[in-house]
């Protein structure tokens, strides 16, 4: 599924000069953190050499280590998909915005009719309240009229916006679905380790389903799980796995699991999206398009870090949206590398790395203001 490469909040021209001369004093870089960007710092990585003559090494071994990378200043890049808040959090720490994308909801279901799921529905099953796919919860969001919503575009493909600032819809399309559900047992797959992709999920699960995920959002998912995890009813049909790849892999070898992840996994692992209702009462897929059309309503305090509306009525917004951050510094303990970090930062954040990364929104407007300003702090 390809994304949308421009998120477009508020329209901003910021030039990239990247240079195409290797340096002479080559850097190796050394990085930690979320994998949900792994695959985007992939494809970068190879760019940063060919551009610039340095290197980077990076673990994609969750936002927990490259909190913790970034408060012990092991290594010099670091990337998070929650804001680093916690008091181990050093006063020189900035947030870069580098990326945006959705988390998708993957389910392994062996028909491979599309599946619709109510915010709702979907805060039930994973916490354990739904146990089975024919559930009527689940039965009635996929046999009933939906509408989907369709933006207009300008002739680059961004979002265009009406004077408010809201994207244009262009036209609504709606359809009767019908699928019959199979009598089979939910195998929930959850992050197991410490995990931005984590504490976005259960943010966005608290936002919607506030009564039933009425503990605080957290990037250990058991911790925020309503209830105990270890209940007779979860052993063995809610079980966890480690990093992206890692729940992707275990949902792809697992018949009717379902999880999340970011969407490129997904299409690696041969697991299927879902369609998600919001507030309006329309459903949305995780496109570059719905995911913008959530973003932009975002707001954004004075340290560069946004905050979403889970319950935002823009008719078309995928509402599991999340902006993954580069955490720099204003004072790295390596002086000598900072002229490479300040090259990656750039490269990451500009079209030379998300055009070739599809499921990765290009970072724009608002986004790319706060980013660029950031970067200009690194020191």
């Amino acid at each position: 599924m390809k994304l949308s490469k421009k998120l477009g909040v508020i329209a901003l021209i910021s030039g990239l000069m990247i240079s195409t001369a290797p340096s002479a004093m080559a850097v190796d870089l050394v990085g930690q953190g979320a994998s949900f960007p792994a695959l985007l710092i992939e494809e970068c990585k190879v760019v940063f050499s060919k551009t610039t003559g340095h290197s980077l090494t990076y673990a994609p071994t969750g936002s927990g280590t490259g909190r913790d990378g970034s408060d012990k200043q092991l290594g010099q890049i670091w990337f998070s998909d929650t804001a680093h808040t916690g008091s181990t959090a050093r006063p020189t720490l900035i947030h870069i915005p580098a990326a945006a994308a959705p988390i998708a909801i993957l389910h392994n279901l062996p028909a491979r009719t599309q599946l619709y799921l109510s915010p709702e529905t979907t805060a039930k099953i994973f916490a354990g309240t739904i146990t089975k796919w024919n559930a009527p919860e689940i039965v009635k969001d996929n046999n009933r009229t939906v509408t989907t919503i369709v933006y207009k575009k300008d002739s680059k493909g961004d979002l265009v916006k009406d004077k408010s600032g809201k994207p244009v819809v262009l036209r609504k399309a709606s359809k009767k679905i019908s699928y019959t559900l199979p009598n089979q047992a939910i195998k929930v797959i959850y992050r197991a380790d410490k995990s931005g992709t984590s504490g976005n999920f259960t943010a966005w699960l608290s936002g919607v389903a506030p009564t039933l995920w009425n503990k605080p959002k957290n990037d250990t998912f058991v911790t925020a799980f309503p209830g105990n995890i270890n209940d007779a009813g979860n052993i063995g049909r809610i079980v966890g796995a480690n990093y992206s790849p890692g729940v992707s892999q275990l949902a792809a070898a697992t018949k009717y699991s379902i999880t999340f992840a970011e969407v490129s996994y997904g299409t690696k692992y041969g697991l299927k999206s879902a369609a998600i209702g919001n507030a309006s009462g329309n459903f949305a897929l995780p496109t570059g398009d719905a995911t913008a059309a959530f973003l932009g309503s975002a707001t954004v305090d004075s340290k560069g870090i946004f905050s979403f509306d889970y319950t935002t009525k823009e008719a078309g917004a995928y509402t599991l949206g999340i902006i993954t951050y580069m955490l720099g510094d204003t004072d790295y303990k390596d002086k000598a590398a900072l002229p490479a970090i300040k090259a990656w930062a750039n490269l990451i954040t500009s079209p030379a790395c998300t055009d070739l990364a599809p499921d990765f929104i290009e970072i724009t407007g608002t986004l790319k203001k706060y980013s660029d300003a950031a970067i200009a702090k690194l020191g």
